[in-house]
């Protein structure tokens, strides 16, 4: 007879009502594989991370005191009526990793511990314990750049303009206008005159301006700390992640600091005593610098019964790693130049050696970013953790994927109000059988064109070597559609963006975050707004200023923003809809005005498919148009910019580039977390482009768009040192009669 323990074999969700969830009741068996499946918008995230693993991480956080509490996300109870028989979530998602520089793949994923231990064990001459190797600890890092293997050099001529005095605005700096604080330190110290230009000053007062070490004057009876310029601004800007700056600060930056490697370690971040200690005459800067399948190698031959234990579990995150396909990658790599495909395998190293189970995992998109050679060794590391007794769930669009999983949660039918409900629910096999949207596209493969188009012209890449590429030249022909292929690490993007970013009449769009506050949307972000407010104000004869949430017209309770933010000091803070405005942003006067019956805030509340209806003519339905296009109609124009993925990012900045005279398009994965019927849209959207006379130049590994395309050029033929090189060349048609590189392979099987 089974225990009463046994049955909680299911995670329970009922009336789950988050974002567009259309009350969703289901059950998600435990210790099984599930893939979540559905149209972009659908409502898989609301469900898998916005409901399942919320609850369970803010559940876990609730075990801990106020204090701690005070120093994690706020995370708000989702709108669901109950969860049940919930285990312990992690979240392997694409979030880029802390662009902190300090942090890398070895020091992300323990290697670089395990390895200083290895070090402080066995190297010759013996250095002392594993701190000696740390460029993260005052006993290891070169005293010279602190560790961080580069230094930084100020210009001060770019900073301040000798001939005027500090009283005209001498200082040319974030934060040191004439009247600010900063200023008025420097100013007011009575070190130097302020009413004389900078070029009188004695070498003294120059020194005392710019250098002056950290001290404390009392300046009009008033006690305060005072550095000079420089001194000041290395402490407060450089010490900082260039990644992690606001852009101003970050273009100050880029005009008055050099970065050049530090000479006195030559980049390798630790003092002379670490880097002369040994193993098999390597030390431990050159075995970060190893790419990782190497290092593997290396640590496979070291032999010592000392450190077995430790050497067992380093070469089985290595082995992981390479496993993985990662191991083009070195130790020694900054965490915050990894892509969001890569940030999330190094994610999921650390959790294969864990000897956790029953916990819940779940995964967004794993083979983002992955050649088909690569998601069979994606799919197999799935199957293992779920073998270990945990349960996956994982957020899936590519069939390959779908077909290995033990449960399907299909949501649809459509996206965004169309969407939100469970569709289907059960094994791959009643999937196909079902009739959905999913089931329909599964066993569908796009085709080869019966005839390619003809190039007008080359586009010219010749002797490239950024990272990886090994003096490569290559014709891309214009008026066409080319994907870029190759395994992860091969050195796409080094050909593509390396060679072509920049050139004139060249337009990149990628996937990075767009730069914007919680107030930015697809409405503010592509200029749509400015044509609403413009009608708003026609219709009712009055400014249309009253129309923005970020002006004259915002409910002063939240400041336009529609929610309130609390901060309840001890506890993580939290937002709760602004009871005055009840979530529209605008005060009572401006919700009167109409057009045609709506007034702006439901216009916000739109989707753009609703809105590129309401707004049948002129610039507004241009832009709507160019959204819907691009596959983005189910999203809300008041949607925050910070909720969207990075494919729906890229298909934002795609729709905005697409109103520019571009004559070329660069995509990157442009089919990242799009559903196997939205990547048929995509195709006939590329097309478009060049029908309309453009180039477009895809770096892609999805078959259906190296099917489509009209030219190919393949990388390979491995990855890091082992890839480099353009392994063919030509259509798709000469690729699987003639080819037989890792994407000829994958390509021949899918056409069959």
């Amino acid at each position: 007879m089974n225990a009463v323990a046994d049955s909680h074999d299911v995670i329970q969700v009922r009336g789950a009502r988050e974002n567009n969830l259309a009350d969703v009741s289901l059950d998600v068996p435990k210790r099984r594989l599930t893939v979540f499946t559905g149209v972009s918008g659908s409502g898989k995230s609301s469900l898998v991370f916005g409901t399942i693993a919320a609850e369970s991480q803010r559940m876990i956080n609730e075990t801990y005191t106020a204090f701690l509490q005070s120093f994690m996300p706020s995370i708000g109870r989702p709108d669901v009526d109950a969860l049940h028989n919930l285990s312990a979530a992690i979240i392997v998602d694409q979030e880029r990793m802390g662009a902190n520089s300090r942090s890398t793949v070895g020091t992300a994923t323990d290697a670089h511990t395990m390895l200083r231990i290895v070090f402080s064990r066995l190297g010759e001459p013996h250095v002392g314990t594993s701190g000696a190797f740390s460029f993260n600890l005052p006993e290891g890092m070169c005293p010279a750049c602190e560790g961080l293997g580069k230094v930084t050099t100020i210009d001060v001529d770019a900073i301040v303009d000798r001939s005027k005095s500090l009283n005209d605005g001498a200082i040319d700096a974030p934060n040191y206008g004439v009247g600010t604080w900063y200023w008025q330190v420097l100013a007011n110290s009575g070190l130097y005159p302020a009413d004389q230009p900078i070029s009188t000053f004695t070498e003294q007062q120059l020194h005392d301006f710019l250098y002056k070490p950290t001290t404390k004057l009392n300046i009009n009876g008033t006690n305060v700390t005072y550095d000079g310029l420089i001194s000041k601004l290395q402490r407060t800007i450089l010490s900082k992640d260039r990644e992690a700056m606001q852009p101003h600060i970050r273009a100050f930056v880029d005009r008055a600091v050099t970065f050049a490697t530090c000479q006195s370690c030559k980049g390798a971040r630790l003092n002379e005593a670490a880097l002369n200690s040994k193993i098999r005459g390597m030390n431990i800067a050159d075995c970060c610098a190893m790419q990782i399948s190497d290092l593997a190698k290396f640590v496979h031959a070291i032999d010592d019964p000392s450190v077995a234990p430790l050497l067992a579990t380093l070469r089985g995150t290595l082995d992981s790693l390479v496993g993985i396909g990662l191991g083009y990658l070195s130790l020694d790599r900054e965490s915050g130049t990894l892509s969001g495909g890569e940030s999330q395998r190094v994610k999921m190293v650390r959790h294969l050696g864990s000897s956790l189970t029953d916990i819940t995992y779940v995964f967004d998109e794993p083979t983002v970013g992955l050649h088909p050679h690569d998601i069979q060794r994606m799919n197999n590391l799935l199957l293992l953790l779920r073998d270990k007794g945990n349960t996956v769930l994982v957020v899936e669009h590519k069939p390959e994927t779908i077909q290995i999983a033990d449960h399907v949660v299909d949501l649809g039918p459509g996206a965004g109000v169309n969407g939100g409900h469970v569709c289907y629910t059960g094994d791959v096999a009643g999937l196909r059988a079902s009739g959905t949207l999913t089931g329909r596209h599964l066993d569908h493969r796009a085709k080869l064109r019966p005839e390619f188009r003809s190039p007008r012209g080359f586009l010219t890449i010749s002797g490239a070597r950024t990272n990886n590429l090994k003096d490569v030249s290559v014709d891309l022909p214009l008026g066409v559609l080319t994907v870029v292929t190759g395994v992860a690490g091969s050195g796409k993007s080094s050909l593509i963006h390396g060679s072509l970013r920049g050139r004139p009449g060249v337009v990149t769009v990628d996937q990075s975050p767009i730069r914007g506050s919680r107030r930015s949307n697809p409405a503010t972000y592509t200029g749509l707004l400015d044509s609403v407010r413009t009608a708003f104000a026609k219709a009712n004869g009055v400014k249309a200023a009253l129309f923005s949430a970020n002006s004259a017209g915002a409910c002063e309770n939240c400041k336009g923003i529609g929610l309130v933010y609390t901060d309840l000091a001890m506890m993580a803070g939290v937002a709760t809809v602004c009871e005055k405005c009840e979530g529209k942003r605008f005060t009572p006067e401006v919700l009167r005005y109409t057009l045609r019956g709506k007034n702006i805030s439901e216009v916000l509340g739109m989707s753009v498919a609703e809105a590129r209806e309401f707004f049948p003519s002129g610039q507004a339905h241009a832009v709507l148009s160019r959204l819907h296009d691009v596959g983005l109609s189910y999203l809300s124009l008041g949607q925050p910019l910070t909720t969207l993925s990075g494919g729906e990012r890229q298909r934002l900045k795609l729709a905005i580039h697409m109103a520019e005279k571009a004559s070329t398009y660069v995509l990157d994965e442009p089919t990242s977390g799009l559903h196997l019927a939205d990547v048929d849209q995509l195709l006939g959207l590329l097309d478009q482009l060049i029908d309309a006379g453009n180039t477009v130049i895809v770096i892609e590994h999805h078959l259906a768009v190296m099917a489509h395309a009209d030219w190919i050029v393949d990388m390979g033929p491995g990855a890091g040192h082992d890839g480099g090189q353009v392994v063919f060349s030509g259509t798709p048609g000469e690729l699987v009669s003639t080819s037989d590189t890792l994407t000829a392979r994958h390509l021949k099987e899918y056409l069959s």
